[in-house]
């Protein structure tokens, strides 16, 4: 079974991520793969995500009817600060001959080194590099401390390509609170829920300039 393992606030989801989720899914032949919303990021202690209900909620209507989506709980249900690590044991604890595929962004990749024990994220899961078109491809260097050679073979083969395709949920966040529209940058069904629950209509400029992917 090969398993992907995609991390962030989503706050909100949008297509942008479900693109992500589907070119790796696609291309890595992924039976599954995991999103996994996060609890207290290490990186954003100081900053408020919208309620996890909210944000799980959102991430349900994203995926509905979508048999190798799930989400899992696993971080929000905790009551301390997710670290990478942690969740990736969790998951090797529950699928223990699965393989797992770490899904990030090209950018998050390159910073991995700095994440904490990232030998061990590397072991437990295969990093994948998201190549967005027209943004720079992963640096296969950057993890050379961290891989053997085999693993680092195989890393350079699953490279996986999608469309550029320019949102994030802080520029979501920012359109809702001036009233513009995000019709065709998110699910239908998540859009009706923002307005309807009137999220991100107050928010300060810490929670609009919020990263949306997680890590460490």
């Amino acid at each position: 079974m090969k398993l992907g393992i995609f991390g962030g606030s989503f706050d909100p989801v949008h297509y942008g991520h479900l693109l992500l989720a589907e070119s790796c899914r696609e291309q890595l032949n992924l039976d599954k793969v995991f999103f996994v919303p996060a609890g207290i990021p290490p990186h954003k202690r100081e900053t408020r995500l919208t309620p996890a209900i909210h944000r799980l909620a959102m991430l349900e209507l994203a995926i509905a009817g979508e048999a190798d989506f799930e989400i899992c709980r696993y971080e929000i249900d905790r009551d301390e600060v997710s670290y990478t690590v942690d969740t990736l044991r969790w998951f090797r604890d529950q699928f223990p001959e699965a393989e797992l595929y770490l899904l990030v962004g090209a950018d998050m990749l390159n910073d991995l080194p700095n994440w904490r024990e990232a030998a061990e994220i590397c072991r437990l899961a295969l990093p994948v590099g998201v190549h967005r078109g027209g943004a720079a491809p992963p640096a296969p260097e950057r993890l050379l401390p961290l891989l053997s050679s085999e693993r680092l073979e195989q890393f350079k083969k699953t490279r996986v390509d999608m469309p550029l395709i320019a949102l994030s949920a802080s520029e979501i966040r920012r359109r809702v609170q001036h009233g513009q529209s995000i019709r065709f940058r998110v699910p239908k069904a998540v859009e009706q829920y923002i307005l309807h629950q009137g999220l991100y209509r107050n928010s300060t400029p810490e929670e609009l300039t919020n990263s949306s992917q997680g890590g460490c």
